[in-house]
């Protein structure tokens, strides 16, 4: 099925109303005992005092009807978003387009900052937090990838539709919410279409945001779908090219000369060999090769392309060493077996994301737990990945990723499909969550605390 097709099917959408959300409030009220059940996070009973009070708020009932109500419009927004190609670097028609969006939800000075990130600010009613939610706007594939979303068995398919088309069309969602809503929020809410989480990206979209807004009190990135994790954890990553010059020469004239790829050669066997703690995770992998001129040539430049992870900095870092020390050992066995020109080394910078973590009795996550419970899907799960939450994980801010709901699978894949199963509880738990922790003027304070 083609997408001229996919609208009548959006309407076939799940219509099941969850009154889980009355249920939690009940329990709440009555001390919060299902949440203390929870195996992984014990919320605080003010917490969820307060976070009852604001579910069982008739305008936020409202709203969480409406949403359910109008998730047919939000998935058909799902697909006119994967539909515009957005490759690293090259995010600026989806950046266009979203910057509409925002425009036509009323976020009037909505802007495209100097990085590509879409940026609307929805200002609070007083002295509140500045709370931050994103989605990323890039996605792994070449510009010449065919977006077009098919509907095959209930499911779409399209590269990007579930990573991160979903997290997008959730934040537009949210914007709706707020606006159907006529609530007052006491904490001023960014919302950002940001670029550069993919692969080359380095998260550099992010990396914008907390240099030029250093104000900023919480963060929470909608990165695909799902509901039974967060990702409170951020692995580290450093990349490099590592590149190897020397001379060069003729095959059989110059035989003798040292060789920049048998240099290369040394260096990644040694890696190779290094062996890393399994916890706390540490990773390498040599992904990328390349060099030389023909095959009748000494090559005078190779590179590697290295990737180093690690759950830890400190391992990361030492791992980082070890890499350096033995490809420098490499280029010395190289030079010395031929004693006849020299091969040098260097590490270029590619990739660098930092650790970090989020506790579990942070505000922030214990929100997440009560906003998880309030649609009737508790976590099951704490993650350490690498996301966007790195950076601010990384500067000591509060940070987190979720899902935007549904299911969705062949990510980073031509195959990549998204199933619309319940999802109207996603942007759901984002809107219950995103007002607990900055607050309903008139109902209750910011559960995030300014820093």
């Amino acid at each position: 099925m083609s997408v001229s097709n996919i609208a009548p099917e959006l309407c076939r959408v799940s219509t099941i109303t969850k009154r889980r959300v009355l249920a939690f409030v009940a329990s709440a009220l009555l001390g919060s005992s299902a949440l203390h059940a929870q195996p992984l996070i014990s919320v605080d009973d003010s917490f969820a005092s307060i976070f009852a009070r604001i579910s069982s708020d008739p305008r936020v009932q409202s709203t969480l009807n409406d949403i359910e109500a109008n998730e047919a419009e939000t998935l058909a927004e799902q697909v006119r978003l994967t539909e515009i190609p957005a490759p690293p670097f090259m995010e600026q028609n989806r950046a266009e387009y979203y910057l509409q969006q925002m425009h036509n939800r009323g976020l009037d000075d909505a802007y495209i900052d100097t990085e590509g990130n879409v940026i609307g600010l929805r200002a609070g009613s007083g002295d509140g937090p500045l709370f931050v939610i994103a989605a990323h706007l890039d996605t792994v594939f070449p510009l010449e990838t065919d977006v077009t979303v098919q509907m095959r068995d209930g499911r779409y398919y399209a590269p990007g539709i579930g990573d991160d088309g979903r997290g997008l069309t959730v934040l537009l969602t949210l914007i709706d919410a707020l606006n159907s809503s006529a609530i007052e929020t006491v904490g001023d809410i960014m919302f950002v279409g940001n670029v550069g989480e993919e692969g080359p990206g380095d998260l550099r979209g992010i990396k914008a945001i907390f240099r030029d807004h250093p104000g900023v009190d919480g963060f929470v990135s909608i990165d695909g779908s799902g509901l039974t994790r967060i990702t409170t954890g951020a692995t580290g990553s450093r990349r490099f090219a590592v590149e190897f010059s020397g001379p060069g020469g003729h095959s059989f004239s110059a035989f003798g000369l040292v060789s920049a790829i048998h240099a290369m050669g040394r260096a990644i066997t040694k890696i190779g060999d290094l062996e890393v703690p399994s916890s706390p995770k540490t990773t390498f992998t040599v992904g990328m090769v390349d060099g030389g001129t023909s095959v009748n040539s000494i090559a005078a430049d190779a590179v590697f392309q290295l990737d180093m992870r690690s759950n830890d900095a400190g391992e990361l870092a030492t791992l980082e060493a070890r890499v350096k020390d033995v490809t420098a050992q490499a280029v010395a066995e190289e030079n010395a077996r031929w004693n006849n020109g020299e091969i040098t080394v260097n590490f270029r910078l590619i990739g660098d994301r930092p650790v970090g973590s989020t506790g579990a009795s942070n505000p922030l996550v214990q929100v997440a737990a009560l906003a998880y419970e309030a649609v009737g899907s508790p976590i099951q799960e704490l993650r350490i990945s690498s996301t966007d939450s790195n950076i601010p994980m990384s500067m000591g801010i509060p940070a987190i990723t979720i899902g935007g709901g549904g299911e969705s699978g062949g990510a980073h894949s031509p195959e990549e499909w998204y199933s619309p199963v319940d999802s109207h509880l996603g942007p759901q738990l984002a809107f219950l969550m995103m007002l607990g922790l900055v607050g309903v003027e008139g109902v209750s304070a910011p559960l995030m605390q300014r820093l």
